[in-house]
């Protein structure tokens, strides 16, 4: 019997990747704002928030691709920009400023964009969006995630840990 309800409920386990993701370097995406650092050059040290097409916009170097990219990778990238012809030996530092947001959405008093926080869990970024709402189903969330490019989905407890651009959807109870 509780092997046909799991059938029906539409239970979808997350794929391996899912959890994987979470011990590997962060990804940099649309929205991230980081602080990039060019030591001994002021006026090359600033924010940046990384475009819907993925790119920053850089001084003397112009559009440098971001998305994908770990921040030591854009750091390295924008060495190398730097190196050809504005900077002989330049120190670039990456820093994520501020990470994309979450979306709570489902049986929460609030739904809507919320900002991350590093280690939030589910449980957190419900909390932030009023908490459950009377009919939420609050044992575990359906969340959507993009890995490399690939959007999946899966149903996980409300103590896992979010990435930065999740979305969560709390389901409403049966009964």
């Amino acid at each position: 019997m509780c092997a046909s309800m799991v059938a029906c409920s539409g239970y979808k386990r997350p794929p391996t990747a899912f959890h994987e993701t979470l011990t590997q370097p962060y990804r940099l995406d649309s929205s991230d704002r980081l602080r990039i650092i060019v030591f001994g050059q002021d006026d090359l040290s600033n924010t940046y928030v990384i475009d819907q097409a993925g790119y920053i916009s850089f001084p003397l170097v112009g559009s440098v691709a971001a998305r994908g990219k770990t921040q030591q990778e854009l750091s390295a990238e924008l060495g190398r920009k730097l190196r050809q012809g504005y900077l002989r030996d330049p120190d670039v530092s990456v820093e994520v400023d501020t990470y994309r947001p979450v979306f709570v959405m489902g049986e929460v008093q609030n739904a809507g964009q919320y900002t991350y926080v590093a280690g939030m869990t589910v449980q957190n970024a419900i909390a932030t969006a009023g908490g459950f709402s009377t009919r939420a189903q609050q044992q575990d969330v359906d969340i959507t995630r993009q890995i490399n490019g690939e959007i999946l989905n899966g149903r996980v407890p409300i103590s896992d840990p979010l990435r930065p651009g999740d979305t969560i959807y709390v389901r409403e109870r049966y009964f």
